[in-house]
């Protein structure tokens, strides 16, 4: 524990001052991919990361590396330690991270980089990612993205299995969710233009909060945007509605290195064993098992690479 504590003093103290390659030096990154053998595996400190991370760290040691995981919980440090190379592969996601280093890149007034489209996505995020000596490795299956959730009831009694389901029946609609939804294109504006749907009102609740499901439970507001790994839709008797338009940005789970120390084929293959086999769905479960099984992250990763043969 004092090890860690160290280490992440002296992130801190490096992400700072340190944000990888300078402005005028980016354009020259062509040093080859480098494969330390020794990595550093970056954890955004919340349940799904924490698994991540952890599933890389365990693939990547029995490809014969050495690893640790280190918490960084904020992008705004994570991000230059990776750059820098004080962190060696992150978790990450598609579109929000193309947003990220677009609005790093050019102001925060830059037009977004992420999309519906993956492969489109993964362009604009590669292109952003290359100067600052980042390698984005392939997407797997696992999706996190902006989700709407209906009571399973009130999906059977109108017959709902999609959002344009929900935008063809009439419905009013109040819609548990940030206070920023009543703006965000992927929210309640999107969910009219795109289906249709009549949303009366926002409730701020937050999303995917104990509240907004609750709301939404108890019938007070009719749907409430949360994502596609919740792992506890079950318990509130909430079923999602598909979003078959694809109003949302394809945050696809991507791992992303440093190239001059991570960016080698072994740590790409390594990973790349996890990209036909980890789902949404899966995803979604093993979050259950450490959100409401209490469970460690390393134990629930453990038990899943090994179901799936990754693992001995």
């Amino acid at each position: 524990m004092r090890g860690r504590a160290a280490l992440t003093a002296v992130l801190l103290t490096l992400t700072a001052c340190t944000t990888g390659p300078s402005l005028e030096d980016r354009g020259q990154v062509t040093a080859p991919p480098g494969d330390s053998r020794h990595l550093t595996i970056g954890s955004a400190g919340f349940t799904e990361s924490d698994l991540l991370a952890q599933m890389y760290a365990q693939l990547l040691n029995r490809a014969g590396y050495r690893t640790s995981v280190l918490t960084v919980a904020n992008r705004e440090l994570y991000e230059p330690a990776l750059e820098s190379g004080q962190i060696d592969v992150v978790p990450e996601y598609a579109a929000t991270f193309a947003d990220w280093l677009a609005a790093k890149t050019h102001g925060a007034d830059a037009p977004p980089a992420g999309s519906p489209d993956l492969g489109a996505t993964m362009k604009a995020l590669r292109a952003l990612a290359a100067p600052r000596g980042l390698t984005v490795l392939p997407a797997g299956r696992a999706v996190d993205q902006n989700a709407f959730a209906v009571s399973a009831d009130y999906a059977r009694e109108h017959r709902l299995k999609t959002l344009s389901d929900l935008g063809a029946s009439g419905l009013k609609v109040r819609l548990a969710a940030g206070d920023e939804c009543v703006q965000r294109p992927y929210c309640a504006p999107g969910l009219k233009k795109a289906y249709g749907i009549d949303v009366t009102g926002v409730d701020p609740k937050g999303v995917g909060t104990t509240q907004a499901k609750r709301a939404v439970q108890d019938g007070r507001d009719q749907m409430v945007l949360t994502t596609t790994t919740d792992a506890t839709l079950d318990q509130f008797g909430l079923v999602l509605l598909a979003d078959d338009k694809h109003l949302q940005n394809a945050d696809y789970v991507v791992p992303v290195v440093n190239r001059s120390r991570a960016g080698g084929t072994g740590v790409a293959k390594a990973l790349g064993r996890l990209d036909d086999v980890l789902t949404t769905a899966d995803l979604a479960r093993l979050n259950e098992q450490v959100d409401s099984w209490r469970r460690l992250p390393a134990d629930v990763a453990r038990g899943y690479l090994t179901d799936k043969g990754l693992l001995k």
